[in-house]
């Protein structure tokens, strides 16, 4: 049985590595781009890229130390290969996807690691548990992308090995105070929400503790330990964001002369940023949540929870009823050991201690009124060890299946799946052998769309000739103004216009008095904010309505 689970983990391993390769169109949301690949395709590859908000020097929001870790090392090392010309064409709108979220797919097996070593410790079978980490879409698709949320996911994964004891039962050495403090400031300077998720852990940490020495001198012990870390930790990231925001990227970064001590030391005299300081301030205004979408309060207990988990985030319910008029027992459970050992004792409904590490994040979350399904995708890792003990989620194994191939199709393929091919056929056409011989001026207006990433066109920040304009969910009369100035101001013979528009709202473009000479369809695109009729879904345009058309202008309407 062992054998057979093992061989399914090591397919959908597989599964998670090939189809990131191969790539996934789907595009989940425009923060796997603007939070770290587009700004350090800019910074690092020199490409024309849209900076968000964020990483603007008059609202730093964001910390630059693992973007620069992440998709900064990726977009380094195709940079090297290009000009060692060991690969002269490495860079390219493939590469410029997929190298970043290969990294953050390696990294996903953290995942795979922590359940391996926590699943004994809360007696659920290992294999079982991996089985149904790696078969979940939220492994399969959100673990695979460039969120900040799947770091945070992994740092809350690393943080729970960290604080649970091995799974013979010995308490986890002391030299994991200092990782202990590593982790969670990073974790927070990633994500200040991080602080959600690591509340639990560190309480039950401290509490495992007390239990082991019968003093809170211990404690005190384990916190010094701690402390240096983390403060040195804080004043790392402190450093890296303000050299960064105050010479406003890498390239005035390097250009200070030699990066000696004193220049160092004058750009952080200017000002001190610390980033998460500034996020919170940001998103503790409820005027500036309500510009990114307000939800009600349940939002992430009633839908973002079943959106992502299915069946195991109501069984996670249903059991924390259960063990809700039990609540008042979780401390001393907590404190509750044998001699010598720290584990906790296991219930036949199941630790009490595993849901406080799902539903207190949870609870910590749904206070902002701004709630969206990625930011509670740390959560399973606890989820899963909760479901597999005790076999819970067994007997709905049916159920399970078919709702994670739905979510993978829904989210890796179908969700504003036209757009990435899109690019990269807008790439390879302004890069054409016939566009570099002959240069001319493109305009892609791109309407009812995610923000389109600028750094899969590959453009550098020299070449003027392509301008991209996002119109995002704009009415049809300013998209017609738009269209209609853009098309009397073109007098050249090489302008090249193209709009960019879902089959949904495609013929919002008829009515805006322009014809187009050429049309290419990509299938399949399906945008939740314009989505298609059931009855053109049953109709021969079915194709048209869940695809993105790409429509060129016609030349002689250009001259008009």
């Amino acid at each position: 049985m062992a054998a057979a689970m093992a061989t399914l983990w090591a397919l959908l391993a597989a599964l998670r590595v090939g189809w990131c390769l191969l790539p996934q169109a789907g595009y989940l949301h425009p923060d796997e781009f603007f939070q770290a690949p587009e700004v350090m395709a800019g910074d690092i590859l020199n490409l024309q890229v849209y900076y968000p908000w964020e990483f603007l020097s008059s609202s730093p929001c964001r910390t630059v130390v693992f973007p620069l870790m992440t998709s900064g090392v990726t977009y380094w090392v195709i940079k090297c290969l290009q000009q060692l010309d060991i690969w002269s064409s490495c860079i390219n709108s493939y590469t410029l996807l997929v190298s970043p979220r290969l990294l953050f797919t390696i990294f996903s097996f953290l995942l795979d690691y922590s359940v391996y070593r926590l699943a004994p410790f809360w007696e659920a079978d290992p294999w079982k548990a991996l089985v149904l980490l790696a078969g979940s879409h939220v492994t399969l698709v959100f673990y695979t992308r460039t969120f900040t949320n799947t770091l945070e996911g992994l740092l809350f994964a690393l943080l729970m090995v960290l604080v649970s004891s091995s799974s013979d039962g010995s308490l986890a050495e002391p030299r994991s105070s200092r990782l202990i403090g590593i982790v969670t400031v990073a974790g927070f300077f990633n994500r200040p929400t991080f602080l959600a998720f690591a509340l639990i852990p560190l309480l039950y940490w401290m509490g495992l503790n007390i239990d082991s020495q019968k003093s809170i001198k211990t404690v005190i012990n384990h916190f010094l330990k701690l402390v240096p870390c983390a403060c040195f930790t804080a004043v790392f990231f402190i450093m890296a964001d303000t050299l960064y925001f105050t010479s406003m990227g890498l390239d005035n970064l390097y250009s200070i002369e030699k990066n000696s001590l004193f220049d160092i030391i004058s750009q952080l005299n200017q000002k001190i940023i610390v980033t998460p300081l500034n996020f919170l301030r940001y998103n503790l205004n409820p005027h500036n949540l309500a510009q990114h979408g307000s939800h009600p309060r349940l939002t992430h207990f009633m839908v973002n929870g079943i959106m992502l988990f299915g069946i195991l985030h109501i069984l996670a319910i249903g059991a924390g009823f259960k063990m809700l008029k039990k609540c008042i027992y979780i401390l001393p459970q907590v404190k509750s050991y044998y001699h010598g050992s720290s584990r906790i004792l296991v219930h036949s409904e199941g630790s009490p201690i595993l849901l406080l590490f799902y539903f207190v994040p949870l609870a910590f979350l749904s206070l902002f009124s701004h709630q969206e399904p990625r930011f509670l995708i740390p959560l399973i890792l606890p989820l899963v060890l909760f479901s597999t003990s005790q076999n819970r989620a067994m007997k709905w194994k049916p159920i399970i299946i078919i709702f994670n191939v739905l979510g993978a199709l829904l989210f890796g393929c179908l969700h504003q799946g036209g757009l990435i091919p899109c690019l990269f056929h807008l790439e390879q056409l302004v890069h054409s052998p016939e566009s570099s011989n002959h240069p001319g001026h493109y305009i892609l207006l791109f309407a009812h769309t995610y923000m389109p990433p600028r750094s899969l066109l590959n453009i550098k920040k020299r070449d003027t000739h392509i301008e991209v304009i996002d119109m995002a969910g704009s009415e049809e009369e300013t998209l017609c103004q738009t269209v209609g100035q853009l098309t009397n101001n073109f007098t050249c013979n090489d302008c090249h216009f193209f709009v960019i528009i879902p089959g949904t709202v495609r013929a919002t473009i008829t009515k805006c008095g322009v014809s187009f000479k050429n049309e290419t369809l990509i299938f399949p695109h399906l945008s939740m904010e314009d989505p298609p009729q059931i009855s053109f879904l049953f109709s021969e345009n079915w194709r048209s309505q869940l695809g993105l058309h790409i429509l060129q202008l016609d030349r002689d309407q250009q001259s008009l």
